[in-house]
């Protein structure tokens, strides 16, 4: 936000978050959902071509899906609602309308908790509703100069939740944490992919600016279709500072449809506003109200998982963790999952609650550090568990053998690594290559002496009163032993032969 903005002007900010469900088939017909990779065309019956006489059919699993989502944001579920005829010309829209709810939708109230900047903030929803996607239009230009758009009609029909703010974001950090907190949930929740990169997750953003303590909401300008967050972001910004500079020159801010241009950050006008009047709503006359009882509402609400705000808290709660690591486990339901089986199998065997916090610290310590290094490492997003060698029991064998001493830390790097490249266990690592812990004193002795004559100006320092000299001789040692013997043993050995 610019300093104009926040000390002239109030910024307004709502946004309509599009998501498309994860049901097999389309909304109101049988035809796959799978369109992303599909053939042009070939996911398309008589009923999401907009063929005259077909009747669609309600899919149930879309008003399930609808319905989980809203409880798990607190939302009211009515026990009637229904869909209606959303009416307007663009050729993505073969019949001519699209069917939406408008005044009886499935979800309503509710909100989003989020965090910027360590300021909480609850955004409330106003609405949750159920409609069906349009068409795909694919833009192309002849080198001549001369473009032309071609009609993908794959998409339409897929099931379609809107999920409706009220004005209540005033910054772009706000919009984008509002955004990634629902994206998590809906993942979580396993409704959607909420896949930004192939168009499941995107948004419309409205902004508008007033005078701090009018309250009268300044022009609605909605920037539509944006699905990254650096996109909302950046319009955002761009829309404050734009409308900032028109409100100052005394001009007044038009009620406008904008896009976002990726390549200079900024919005460029589309076409005058609808209202809802634009679209002569009225009710789907070839669909029945659809009915959600109240026990049906709790049957499904019964199927919930643990969300991420809860799971976090009971990370911190019953494994002891920070609440920064707590946060970066639960990021998604899958990482969250495989630390809590790792965390069961490392603690085998180990009784009373610190202990088995101190094993749930370790594996949350190989996850977040070295595991996620190796993932980011090997491409250049990070590998899901399902594309990684590694898996929760290799993650528990590494602790167990750590915590055992078996192998000394330095040396489970190197085995977390040999794992993550070959699949093996670490256990059967450390047998096979002989990583296991040098604990012959004897050794780590001879192995000191020779180090104190191969380096005597270390040695003649620590003797001179310098005792950080001794880390150097250290390192020697444990190079020398491969990282195999504990650091603090090979310490004690040199001082004993120094001091002498």
């Amino acid at each position: 936000m610019t300093t104009t903005a926040t000390t002239k002007y109030e910024v307004v900010i709502g946004l309509e978050v599009h998501c498309q469900l994860k049901t097999r088939s389309k909304m109101f017909c049988s035809c796959g959902s799978d369109y992303f990779e599909a053939e042009p065309n070939t996911r398309v019956c008589p009923v999401c071509l907009g063929m005259p006489g077909m009747l669609p059919v309600i899919n149930r699993r879309a008003v399930e899906f609808t319905v989980r989502a809203g409880l798990a944001l607190g939302c009211t579920i009515p026990v009637f609602s229904k869909f209606d005829r959303k009416n307007y010309p663009y050729p993505d829209l073969m019949k001519g309308y699209q069917i939406s709810q408008y005044d009886q939708p499935l979800c309503l109230g509710g909100g989003v908790d989020i965090e910027v900047d360590g300021v909480a903030k609850r955004v409330q929803l106003e609405r949750i509703h159920l409609e069906e996607d349009t068409a795909r239009l694919l833009h192309r230009q002849e080198a001549h100069g001369e473009g032309y758009s071609l009609l993908d009609v794959n998409r339409a029909g897929v099931p379609l939740m809107e999920i409706v703010s009220t004005p209540d974001m005033s910054s772009g950090e706000q919009a984008v944490a509002y955004l990634r907190k629902l994206r998590q949930t809906m993942r979580y929740l396993g409704v959607s992919d909420a896949d930004m990169d192939r168009g499941s997750f995107r948004c419309d953003v409205n902004i508008s600016l007033r005078p701090f303590g009018q309250e009268q909401l300044g022009a609605k300008v909605e920037v539509k279709n944006m699905n990254s967050f650096r996109s909302v972001q950046r319009a955002v910004e761009f829309e404050i500072e734009r409308q900032t500079a028109i409100l100052d020159a005394g001009g007044a801010i038009a009620q406008e449809t904008r896009g976002y241009v990726d390549a200079t950050g900024e919005t460029a006008s589309q076409r005058s506003k609808e209202g809802a009047h634009d679209y002569r709503y009225f009710p789907e006359p070839d669909l029945p109200p659809l009915s959600v009882t109240t026990e049906q509402a709790e049957a499904w609400r019964a199927t919930l998982p643990e969300l991420p705000d809860a799971r976090r808290e009971r990370f911190e709660r019953e494994y002891g963790l920070a609440s920064a690591d707590a946060r970066l486990l639960t990021e998604s339901r899958l990482e969250a999952d495989q630390y809590e089986d790792a965390v069961r199998l490392a603690a085998v065997g180990v009784d009373g609650e610190s202990a088995v916090q101190g094993r749930a610290r370790n594996v949350a310590h190989w996850i977040i550090g070295d595991l996620a290094r190796l993932r980011r490492q090997e491409a250049g997003s990070e590998l899901e568990w399902s594309e990684i060698k590694v898996t929760p029991a290799h993650i528990a064998d590494l602790v167990q053998l750590a915590a055992a001493g078996t192998i000394t830390g330095t040396t489970a790097k190197e085995v977390l690594e040999l794992a993550f490249a070959s699949g093996e266990m670490p256990a059967a690592i450390v047998e096979q290559r002989g990583l296991g812990q040098v604990r012959d004193d004897a050794e780590i002795d001879r192995i000191a002496v020779e180090v104190i004559a191969a380096n005597p100006k270390p040695a003649d320092d620590y003797r001179g009163g310098k005792a950080s000299a001794i880390q150097f001789l250290v390192g020697q040692v444990m190079r020398q032993l491969r990282g195999r013997a504990d650091a603090n043993t090979a310490a004690e050995a040199l001082r004993r032969h120094l001091d002498a």
